[in-house]
């Protein structure tokens, strides 16, 4: 039973999900009598009560409340369908679903003689996809609506999906589960993608390569050279077209059809990664930022080779370069250490063994964008010849 007092005239509607010849309506206090609206019946008791009545109560002969019975199984609903239109104005954002359904009044009177209804509402949910943080899940969206209707607009699903139409709220009150009408399989159009770049790991220091990008990024600021793997994370297989775009100050420079592309750059500049997915009937499009910056590198003048996790290596710290070498010499001028690569540096052990303290000579050749400050232009490639000494000192281990 359902009991809530509604309406100008504060009539109490009370809804039975069903009425049968034990249902019994009572009220406290002394002396109460019921009389139909009408007063063609009076009782001390509504055993039962008629559906669709009214009633007024006495106490001590005084009128205290009125009430209007419903047998709500009088009443039910019939869903009759609930389907996608597939001819809605914009499939790729919204969609129209139909739906056809008899949906009986749920009505009462005051004493006076006026009549309201009682507003039926029902409930349509879907599963659909949504995208979080770095991965697709399924989700469930839910809308309501009042019967009687025949269109509701809802958003349009990013996967295969089937529209459920669920109710009414007194169905649901009640427990009644065998009132709903599910359409058949609506084939999803609508496409969306959530770009990502991967940047392949690098074996670097945290103070050796300035300014890193992480493995996931989306604008991304880097020192080149850089290979990343670019992601669609498009809602496959309802996006069926991928296309990559990568334009460097602004000029188009890469056009590839995959669902992932991957790229390494090498020169200074701004880009851009634009990536369009689509089907024959929706298209969508995500984009990021990539600054690639010009070339710098800097060399220490002291390392400490001592196993303290700190300044244990004579490594450069650097920006964009394309080219790299590094001969190390001791004072005799015997080559003692030679490496190409910036991301790594010399130890302070030569054959394995622990090179001595003191003064050792550089020579480091290094290639990129804007690198000599002599000729600076961070449009032009050059290469630049670095000499100097870096002193190697142990110490004690902390």
């Amino acid at each position: 039973m359902i009991g809530k007092k509604i309406g100008k005239d504060s009539v109490t509607v009370i809804l039975f999900d069903s009425i049968n010849s034990d249902t019994r309506i009572s009220y406290n206090g002394t002396n109460v009598t019921f009389h139909s609206y009408n007063a063609t019946s009076i009782t001390t008791d509504l055993f039962p009560p008629d559906n669709a009545t009214g009633y007024i109560i006495n106490v001590d002969d005084v009128p205290t409340d009125t009430i209007w019975v419903i047998d709500y199984k009088k009443h039910l609903p019939t869903l009759t369908s609930i389907e996608p239109d597939i001819q809605s104005s914009e499939p790729c954002l919204e969609l129209n679903l139909l739906i056809n359904a008899n949906i009986p009044n749920l009505s009462y009177k005051t004493v006076s003689g006026n009549s309201y209804d009682l507003p039926r509402n029902f409930t349509v949910k879907y599963p659909t996809l949504k995208w979080d943080t770095d991965k697709w899940m399924t989700d469930t969206l839910s809308y309501p609506i009042t019967l009687p209707k025949n269109q509701l607009t809802v958003t349009a699903p990013l996967c295969n999906t089937e529209f459920k139409l669920i109710g009414d709220q007194y169905a649901q009150l009640f427990g009644i589960n065998t009132i709903y009408k599910t359409s058949s399989v609506y084939p999803a159009v609508a496409v969306e993608c959530h770009l990502k770049a991967i940047v392949s790991d690098r074996t670097r220091s945290p103070n050796n390569e300035a300014d890193a990008p992480t493995s996931k990024a989306t604008d991304i600021s880097f020192s080149v050279p850089i290979d990343i793997q670019f992601l669609s994370n498009a809602n496959e297989p309802v996006a069926t077209y991928f296309n990559w775009s990568i334009y460097k100050d602004g000029q188009l420079i890469i056009n590839r059809n995959d669902s992932e592309h991957r790229y390494t750059f090498t020169d200074y500049g701004t880009y851009k990664v634009k990536v369009i997915v689509r089907n024959s009937s929706c298209s969508y499009s995500d984009s990021i930022t990539i600054n690639a910056y010009e070339a710098a590198i800097q060399v220490p003048n002291v390392f400490t080779p001592n196993s303290d996790g700190q300044n244990d290596e004579f490594r450069v710290a650097y920006k964009s370069l394309l080219g790299f070498e590094c001969w190390v010499y001791n004072r005799w001028g015997r080559k003692v250490y030679y490496w190409n690569d910036p991301q790594k540096g010399w130890d302070g052990k030569i054959g394995g063994v622990d090179a001595a303290e003191g003064p050792y000579f550089y020579v480091i050749k290094a290639t990129g964008y804007g690198l000599d400050p002599k000729k600076h232009d961070p449009k032009v490639k050059s290469t630049i010849t670095l000499k100097g000494d870096i002193n190697l000192l142990r110490g004690s281990k902390k």
